[in-house]
């Protein structure tokens, strides 16, 4: 059977549903809204697994699912070399969020990474330690900020309320996904200038280590029929 990992609840799971329903491919959870299972209608071999939204790219990633829908920012932090593992397939057209770097809007003279770099540089001179990011996207942050020059921060883990940590005097700015931007704006906190770190958007993936027999490779085929998708007839291994 082709596994498809699915997000289990929310607006990310009931997101995926219609975008599958409105092609012809039903899915549906099965049993109480505690029991992780549930069942596909329109194709044959073709298998639901119910996941939390961050379990399906380590999933995809140890090849024990063959398709999996999440989000880009979660494949791209938590996979280390993503993209030799995991394929992006389809773009799904929802979820969308940014990964953006925010500081004090009481920060008049940085608007832009250079004035990140400059206003951290400062920092250290005048307290002795580093500028604090916190953050719970650790790899793409680091990646982005190398990559334009910043190096005078540190970043400190956050998994729940990033926006209130420079409130709370526990980092000097943030790096979080926003859709909005209101609760930054809420914080007081405004977005720096210029390309996100990351844009994000609710994408099935495929997984390049799964087993793609030639029975796979034809339900794959058969889907992306189905869902109006020129896909390769299966997936290359590592």
């Amino acid at each position: 059977m082709l596994k498809l990992g699915v997000p289990s609840k929310g607006r990310l799971m009931e997101k995926t549903f219609d975008w599958f329903g409105a092609r012809g491919i039903g899915l549906r959870r099965t049993g109480s809204e505690r029991e992780y299972a549930g069942a596909v209608e329109g194709i044959e071999g073709v298998a639901l697994v119910m996941l939390s939204a961050s379990e399906v790219p380590r999933e995809l990633a140890a090849g024990r699912i063959h398709l999996g829908v999440t989000g880009t920012d979660l494949v791209r932090e938590t996979v280390p070399l993503w993209d030799r593992k995991i394929a992006e397939m389809v773009p799904l057209g929802f979820g969308h969020a940014d990964l953006v770097l925010a500081v004090p809007k009481c920060w008049i003279d940085v608007e832009t990474l250079d004035d990140l770099d400059a206003a951290a540089a400062a920092f250290r001179a005048r307290h002795g330690f580093r500028l604090r990011i916190a953050t719970k996207y650790h790899r793409l942050v680091r990646a982005h900020l190398q990559a334009a020059g910043v190096a005078d921060y540190q970043l400190v883990d956050s998994q729940g309320a990033t926006e209130g940590t420079v409130a709370n005097l526990t980092a000097e700015a943030i790096a979080d996904i926003t859709s909005s931007g209101e609760t930054l704006r809420a914080n007081h906190l405004k977005i720096l200038q210029g390309e996100p770190v990351l844009r994000s958007e609710a994408t099935l993936f495929g997984a390049r280590g799964a087993e793609w027999d030639d029975r796979l490779r034809d339900t794959l085929r058969e889907l992306g029929a189905r869902l109006g998708e020129s896909w390769p007839t299966g997936l290359p291994r590592d």
